[in-house]
């Protein structure tokens, strides 16, 4: 049985992604901080493994992670996925705790459990893995108002190319999904206060089949980057 570890599982894109992996098969860990959310996901489902715990602390990773390998045997798959948008603010109104609180989840989070997967896919027999970055439309192009996103989701970019690189002698290949406009918890809430003019949308579960679709390649293959929009949604030319 092929393993996953989801981070930020709990809901919207990690939960659909999490719904689709198990639907699959494979044998699933569910990291994020609500363990009963994340027992309401892994409910009904021989194959999940419920692993509360937070993404910026390193200590919570390393055990989280742990506790994983030790269930499952290997890490097969990382979707680094946890993240968070923070206020929409411009860059003169936002204050340094609420750009920190970005930075903390959706920089040095995904950093730590990239590094946690690398370390265990280096060392495992056989050998390699593959490590998905949630990055966002926001990796190219900014939505307004999103200066500590978007500055974060660049740097996502950095990440899986150097990812990409570095893990090609131990077998890990790295690749990047960039989400614009699923419905979740998140976007339900733009729509409501949008309604009048509600932005174009997708199902969320079509990101589960994206991320199962990029996990299940040989790993002689890989994603390098996907883009997964709501078709009708402003991404090309805007700015």
């Amino acid at each position: 049985m092929k393993s996953v570890l989801i981070t930020g599982a709990s809901a919207g894109i990690g939960a659909a992604c999490a719904r689709a992996f198990l639907a699959a098969g494979w044998r699933v860990g569910l990291m994020a901080r609500r363990r009963d959310a994340l027992d309401a996901v892994a409910e009904g489902h021989e194959g999940a493994v419920v692993l509360p715990g937070d993404v910026t602390s390193p200590e919570d990773v390393a055990r989280s992670f742990g506790a994983f390998v030790a269930d499952a045997g290997r890490l097969d798959v990382l979707f680094n996925n946890a993240g968070t948008f923070g206020r929409a603010a411009l860059i003169d109104e936002l204050g340094h705790d609420e750009w920190r609180q970005v930075v903390e989840v959706n920089l040095h989070g995904m950093f730590l459990c990239a590094q946690a997967a690398f370390a265990q896919m280096r060392r495992q027999a056989p050998q390699g893995g593959r490590i998905i970055n949630n990055g966002s439309i926001s990796a190219h192009a900014p939505r307004p108002l999103s200066v500590a996103y978007t500055t974060t989701k660049h740097a996502i970019t950095g990440l899986t190319k150097t990812l990409s690189l570095d893990g090609r002698p131990f077998d890990i290949a790295c690749g990047q999904i960039d989400i614009g406009n699923a419905r979740t918890e998140l976007l339900e809430g733009i729509i409501a206060a949008n309604p009048d003019d509600p932005p174009p949308t997708m199902d969320v579960a079509e990101v589960g089949r994206a991320v199962l679709a990029m996990a299940e390649l040989p790993p002689e293959a890989n994603v390098q980057f996907m883009t997964l929009m709501a078709t009708k949604m402003p991404y090309i030319g805007r700015g």
